[in-house]
């Protein structure tokens, strides 16, 4: 055996550890998002002055995600991941707390403040994925990406849960319990984190790579960044919009908890086997698998309003966004220097939920105005759009490496 995979073999050793305290804070963190997007439109509904503004937290939850990005990124790379992680998982506690408390005084605008704080620490949480790769070889990256987001898993559990068991413990103020709760679980959530071993940047590494603008006009990377963004967008636009349809057509709160369970653990469930996938087949196939499973979805979501239809294009549109946006992320890891990392993957991210924040306020305006069957129709022209670019990159790759 040669000492360089001796070396590797070592570095991945201990890079699996690192690994693992991200997957436990992925399951912590994501229990925040799963709560917001449980509640965020119904706790809208009630406090809204108007029903076309219902999903308006959810928005302003990912408008705080995308602002947050690149923010997140420069503390990363200035002064550690660890760093980065600990101030979003101080806003994950926050959430909680402004979010009680604007339940109890039934302020909507507060909500929508709290809601876009929360944003923050779910940037940080989508950092995690990423920083996986930092301490892990070549080979090993698509699975430590995707064994990051294994942690997916127990936050599908851990957040409905929590809901169920918490929203009526201080009525009448429904769901104001959740909000206290998913705060004491972003405590726990700071201890894992504040362990995390991630070298700092060097002195040298901030002032080395090329310019960010060079980088982004590689084919590849925007590809990679067209692929995440509509798988994101068009997840988001219809777990957005599925608890709220669900409960305009008479279903109980249960149900949409229940939908919103089994969506996360079908976003996050995949993730057992995706990086190795991704490995023997490469990233854009997968991502294309994910977008025709999209595509499955928004067709489910058509065909009834039962409990069993939202449940299945909830679960649908969960398996393609893993495939899709696990794929999207190791194709953009591949598009960058060790150097460069931190503003790449903080640019690919504001990117990403910029475009997803447009959705998820679109998604309160079209069920409001159109109805759910709207919602499913606006999948489909991105997705196509999704594969012509997956199909032309792979032309222009082809064709490159004819020519050399």
């Amino acid at each position: 055996m040669s000492a360089t995979t001796i070396a590797t073999e070592i570095d991945d050793r201990t890079a699996k550890a690192s690994i693992l305290r991200l997957a436990v804070a992925q399951a912590l963190a994501g229990a925040n998002s799963t709560v917001v997007m449980t509640t965020g439109g119904i706790v809208g509904s009630i406090l809204a002055p108007r029903s076309d503004l219902a999903t308006l937290p959810v928005t302003t939850y990912v408008i705080g995600t995308a602002l947050s990005t690149l923010p997140a990124g420069w503390i990363a790379r200035h002064y550690g991941r660890r760093t980065s992680f600990l101030v979003g998982a101080s806003c994950g506690v926050m959430i909680g707390l402004v979010a009680a408390l604007a339940i109890y005084l039934g302020s909507f605008a507060l909500f929508c403040f709290a809601t876009f704080v929360g944003g923050a620490y779910q940037a940080v949480a989508h950092s995690f994925r990423f920083a996986a790769t930092d301490v892990a070889s070549p080979s090993l990256r698509p699975k430590a990406i995707s064994w990051v987001m294994i942690g997916g898993v127990f936050s599908g559990i851990l957040g409905p849960q929590l809901v169920n068991h918490t929203m009526d413990l201080l009525s009448p103020h429904l769901f104001m319990a959740s909000f206290l709760a998913q705060s004491a679980v972003a405590v726990v959530c700071m201890v894992v984190l504040a362990g995390t071993n991630i070298p700092k940047p060097t002195a040298a590494s901030l002032k080395a790579g090329r310019p960010l603008r060079e980088i982004a006009l590689q084919p590849r990377f925007i590809t990679a960044v067209a692929c995440g963004m509509i798988s994101y967008s068009m997840m988001n636009l219809v777990m957005t919009s599925a608890p709220l349809a669900m409960k305009m057509c008479g279903l109980p709160l249960s149900d949409a908890s229940w939908g919103i369970q089994w969506h996360v653990l079908a976003m996050f469930g995949p993730s057992f086997f995706t990086g190795s996938l991704i490995t023997r087949f490469g990233a854009p196939r997968i991502v294309a698998t994910g977008f025709v499973i999209m595509i499955a979805a928004a067709a489910t979501g058509l065909q009834g309003i039962t409990a069993a239809h939202f449940w299945a294009a909830l679960i649908l549109i969960g398996l393609g966004w893993n495939f899709g946006f696990v794929g999207a992320s190791a194709m953009v890891v591949e598009t960058h220097r060790p150097e460069e990392r931190n503003k790449v993957q903080s640019f690919n991210d504001f990117l990403v939920f910029g475009f997803m924040a447009i959705a998820s306020f679109s998604s309160g305006q079209m069920l409001a105005h159109s109805g759910w069957a709207l919602v499913n129709w606006v999948v489909f022209p991105p997705v196509a759009l999704g594969l012509f670019a997956l199909m032309a990159s792979g032309a222009f790759k082809r064709r490159r490496t004819a020519e050399a």
